[in-house]
């Protein structure tokens, strides 16, 4: 350990509590590593910041011995977000896993970075309202605007940058400052919640996160969709976006991935190209949009159309859906996922599905491909066993060639993971010049690169 870092330790435990600081290597691994395939690196030492002074400290007595700050959720991220690949510090926010305040008038709630996703809904539940963002997992409210994620409700609700109203920082050098206000709409200087969200803690740590959240729609309903092709099933929802419909969720799963979600859930539904699909509203509007969706499904060949309108039917539909890659996973034990994640426009997502799914047969890897369909976002998983450099580098060129698609037209490296470790490389690409003034933002926040250094820019 270095000499700094010993340093830096008697100076920690002179601010925070003796519990709060740990090097044990245990609980150094589970820091070192989040669910992506890239390689674990050991932090440290691990703190646990129990309020904003706590976090201050620890950035002050980081910034003066020049040692790398890693923010942590609790590892769900899929781009190696939160590894530590200088070593240094991992905070670890599960301590500050307060809800503030919850302001019902306002539709705003005020949490602490530590507070996960279905914390905040179980409460939020009590008032009639939801925080909208689902990725899946259930990470903390910290992480997902780190990351600026989304998930199946984005077609709907929007992503994280959409929701945030206001957000306490801590600053490299211990500044606290704050990028927002409570108020609908400004017209006040820069969108600095804009700036910080999605900025994977290379600009500061959060320490009070104020989210925009929804009323619990009356009446919900759910079902799946059969095509004959991916083609088809896409143009079907580009269909009912062109319309109007009033969306709740649209996901798209290939064969492949309804084939392993059914060894992995027990269920028998039919390995065709299938949308899951959800509305959200009133029942008598709703029904007018199930009628004028199934219309224009069977208009672009739609062989079986499905509705499940009881809580337990529903939320099996979408358990079966968000554990496709857990499915794959446990399907082949030994391998690794590769997961990729990139963004298009909608009027090239069916093409770009299709060019997926041939360089899916080209490796002769095993996997499948899930997609927020309604958003041009969607996810091709190939499993590879990471003992062989040949089908280890046989993803990886995968990976690439479906992230070179996108960007050639028009698209994004990463629709909601982040850029992290794997999308640093195609940065220059995607965002040319643009990339000179984001690494300039990045020197006048943190001089000495202590927060997260090694992820977003490569140097």
């Amino acid at each position: 350990m270095q000499v700094s870092i010993s340093d830096a330790i008697n100076q920690l435990l002179e601010v925070l509590e003796q519990d709060q600081i740990t090097t044990n290597e245990t609980v150094r691994q589970l820091h070192a590593k989040d669910e992506s395939h890239h390689e674990p690196v050991l932090p440290d030492v691990v703190v646990y910041p129990r309020s904003t002074l706590d976090v201050q400290n620890i950035l002050k007595i980081a910034n003066e011995f020049k040692i790398p700050v890693v923010p942590f959720g609790v590892g769900s991220s899929l781009e190696g977000n939160v590894i530590p690949v200088n070593k240094g510090i991992s905070i670890d926010f599960s301590l500050m896993n307060s809800i503030l305040e919850i302001r019902p008038d306002d539709l705003l709630v005020k949490v602490q970075p530590g507070v996960t996703r279905l914390q905040l809904n179980k409460e939020l539940k009590k008032y009639g309202l939801q925080f909208t963002v689902d990725p899946g997992a259930d990470a903390t409210i910290g992480g997902m605007t780190a990351t600026n994620a989304s998930g199946t409700t984005a077609v709907c609700y929007g992503v994280m940058r959409d929701q945030v109203r206001d957000l306490e920082v801590v600053l490299a050098d211990g500044t606290i400052m704050h990028t927002g206000n409570l108020a609908v709409k400004s017209s006040s200087g820069y969108n600095l919640n804009g700036l910080f969200v999605g900025s994977e803690g290379t600009l500061g740590c959060f320490t009070e996160i104020t989210l925009r959240v929804f009323g619990i729609p009356e009446f919900v309903t759910a079902g799946r969709a059969l095509f004959d092709t991916i083609d088809s099933a896409v143009q079907a929802v580009t269909a009912i976006r062109q319309a109007g419909i009033q969306i709740g969720r649209v996901e798209l799963v290939d064969e492949a991935s309804v084939r392993q979600a059914n060894i992995y859930n027990d269920t028998n539904y039919e390995e065709k190209p299938t949308i899951f699909l959800e509305f959200h509203g009133n029942q008598s509007g709703m029904a007018e949009d199930v009628s004028f969706t199934k219309d224009i499904f069977e208009e672009y060949g739609c062989t079986n159309f499905a509705f499940e309108t009881d809580t337990a039917s529903r939320n099996k539909l979408w358990e079966v859906r968000h554990s496709i890659a857990y499915a794959f996973i446990h399907g082949f034990p030994g391998k690794k996922m590769m997961t990729t994640d990139v963004c298009v426009p909608i009027s090239k997502l069916a093409e770009a599905i299709r060019f997926a799914r041939s360089q899916i047969e080209v490796t002769s890897l095993v996997g499948g491909i899930v997609g927020h369909v309604g958003d041009g976002n969607f996810h091709a998983l190939v499993m590879y066993n990471p003992q062989s450099d040949e089908e280890k580098l046989s993803a990886t060129k995968f990976n690439e060639n479906i992230v070179n698609f996108a960007l050639k037209n028009g698209g994004t490296c990463t629709g909601e993971h982040g850029v992290g470790i794997g999308k640093a490389k195609y940065q220059q690409t995607e965002h040319g010049n643009s990339l000179e003034v984001m690494k300039a933002i990045k020197k006048l926040f943190d001089p000495n690169n202590i927060l997260n250094p090694g992820k977003i820019f490569i140097s």
